[in-house]
């Protein structure tokens, strides 16, 4: 039998970088999703560099599949949209999350094949380590550990002083494992769990269901701003996400949108404006799928 080989995906290696900032796709909303699999799908087959693939969305509340689940779920969206958020739901399970202009989201994307196997804990690790050693110079302690009232709760909460700044989901398709945070930079988060808070109450009305849906306390939750007491912009935390691996060796590098990544885009876009109209039916806004 082999050996495995074991690799540690935050030194020596050749990263290759996307971002909404500079995506060529007009849809702003299913497209962040839709690129993220065709990622994942590619260097699961190609079974070469990691990739990072930065997003951020104005004004979308992101639901999982679970939430469709809700009793009343088109009451819970009635309140959604008394907040003016648009709202869509992801291509994976798990529970809401919010995406504004101070939210900034981030998939590690690596290979996973017979010669470098990354258990599913170890791919919780990676981002966890690069937040940890991204923030370390601020003297917080940052936690990873279930905070049971914020939304979309997890083993893989990051905290710190017990208040959620960030949650960390994975994704794997094909020999391909994508990583994923979303990452409360700054902004109104009171108001984030406020409103997730209101949409979870007015979809359940009190009813017991066979699905654990969180009860969402906004005094669980804050931003990096505000337990960091320092302030940060998206695009400082993005340049001091991609410094942390600069200065692990790392090698950075552009993405192209060559022909086949566009054409297993338009694939997975596919998949994902299916699967809103089949979750949301009348409740979709067909707007966000243009």
């Amino acid at each position: 039998m082999s050996e495995v080989k074991q690799i540690d995906y935050l030194k020596e290696q050749s990263y290759t970088l996307y971002d909404s900032d500079t995506m060529p796709f007009s849809n702003r909303f299913l497209s962040h999703f839709a690129l993220g699999d065709s990622l994942i799908k590619r260097v699961g087959e190609a079974q070469k560099e990691p990739v990072l693939h930065f997003w951020t969305a104005d004004e979308l509340v992101i639901l999982g599949m679970m939430d469709t689940k809700l009793p009343h779920f088109s009451t819970g969206l009635d309140s959604l949209a008394r907040y003016n958020k648009n709202y869509i739901v992801r291509n994976a399970g798990g529970l809401g999350v919010v995406a504004d202009a101070g939210v900034l989201n981030l998939s590690m994307i690596f290979p996973d094949n017979p010669t470098h196997k990354i258990s599913i804990d170890e791919g919780y690790h990676y981002m966890f380590r690069l937040i940890h050693n991204t923030f370390k110079a601020y003297g917080k302690s940052i936690e990873a550990y279930e905070i049971t009232e914020s939304y979309c709760p997890g083993d893989f909460d990051l905290s710190i002083d017990g208040k959620k700044f960030a949650g960390i989901a994975q994704r794997r398709l094909r020999n391909g494992i994508g990583v994923m945070i979303y990452l409360s930079v700054n902004g109104n988060q009171e108001k984030r769990a406020e409103m997730l808070h209101d949409f979870y109450h007015e979809g359940l009305q009190g009813e017991e269901t066979k699905w654990k849906f969180p009860h969402v306390n906004p005094a669980v939750m804050a931003t990096l701003e505000e337990l960091l007491d320092t302030s940060f912009s998206v695009s400082d935390v993005k340049k001091m996400i991609l410094k942390t691996l600069s200065d692990n060796n790392n090698t950075l590098i552009k993405g192209q949108y060559d022909s086949d990544l566009v054409a297993d885009y338009q694939v997975a876009f596919g998949k994902m404006v299916q699967r809103n109209e089949q979750m949301l039916q009348e409740n979709l806004n067909k707007e966000l799928l243009l």
